[in-house]
């Protein structure tokens, strides 16, 4: 039963220019009990979030006056906020980018409005969830990493590493257990939770990144080890290699 009262209406973004599509989103977040404000135009959405107080935006690629892509980076300059992309654009390189960025799910017109709320409520249930559940939080981190779990932060050497929410995900999975090897469908089962349309080469595509961001801070290390045909696995030793 959708829920009711102002106190548990969590307000979402529509960032859609096409009135029927934002229209329908609009009906099916108010029926399942969400608040809903539609702007057409990215300028309009940047102004409403410095207003608003949003749980979500729902962000189409195609706006007229911005690319959705760049919208969403000034969106995740200001802070974490979960981002579903809602798009006709449906090839594999394009959920690949919008993933690589940091978004949380890529949904593809024509769409079920029913699974774009579920879609909705999953990232948001997402984003409160620890990942590698089965490590306590306050055991310690491997090696020259350290975890803040209540900031969701990883520190490398002693300096904050810039993380996106899935490389964070990522890198806390493969901290709680060094040595481990973690296929690729475990990572997405972890860190990605039940987002189906998630794929292998998402994985590999925020290794890539992760390990760009570690040689920076330590350019002498070479923490995640790959496990060919099986994953990959934090170095257990993590001697400079």
């Amino acid at each position: 039963m959708p829920a009711t009262g102002p106190q548990v209406r969590r307000s979402i973004l529509v960032v859609e220019d096409e009135p029927g599509i934002a229209d329908t989103i609009r009906y099916a977040l108010e029926t399942d009990g969400f608040a809903a404000q539609v702007c057409a135009l990215g300028g309009d959405a940047l102004r409403a979030l410095a207003a608003g107080d949003f749980a979500l935006v729902i962000l189409d690629v195609g706006l007229p006056d911005m690319n959705g892509f760049d919208l969403f980076r000034q969106i995740r300059a200001r802070g974490a906020l979960p981002v579903i992309f809602v798009t006709a654009r449906a090839e594999e390189v394009d959920r690949i980018v919008g993933l690589e960025l940091g978004a949380d799910d890529y949904v593809a017109k024509p769409f079920s409005p029913r699974e774009l709320v579920a879609r909705v409520r999953t990232v948001l249930r997402r984003a409160g969830a620890t990942v590698a559940a089965d490590q306590p939080a306050d055991q310690p981190a491997a090696g020259a990493f350290s975890v803040d779990e209540e900031r969701r932060r990883i520190s490398l050497r002693g300096q904050a590493l810039d993380l996106t929410r899935y490389e964070y995900g990522v890198l806390r999975t493969l901290i709680a257990r060094p040595g481990r090897v973690f296929s690729r469908d475990e990572l997405l089962n972890r860190v990605w939770g039940d987002a189906t349309d998630s794929i292998d080469r998402t994985v590999d595509a925020h290794i890539k990144t992760l390990r760009a961001k570690l040689k920076v801070v330590a350019p002498d290390l070479d923490p995640i080890r790959t496990h060919r045909g099986s994953g990959y696995a934090l170095a257990d030793d993590l001697r400079p290699s």
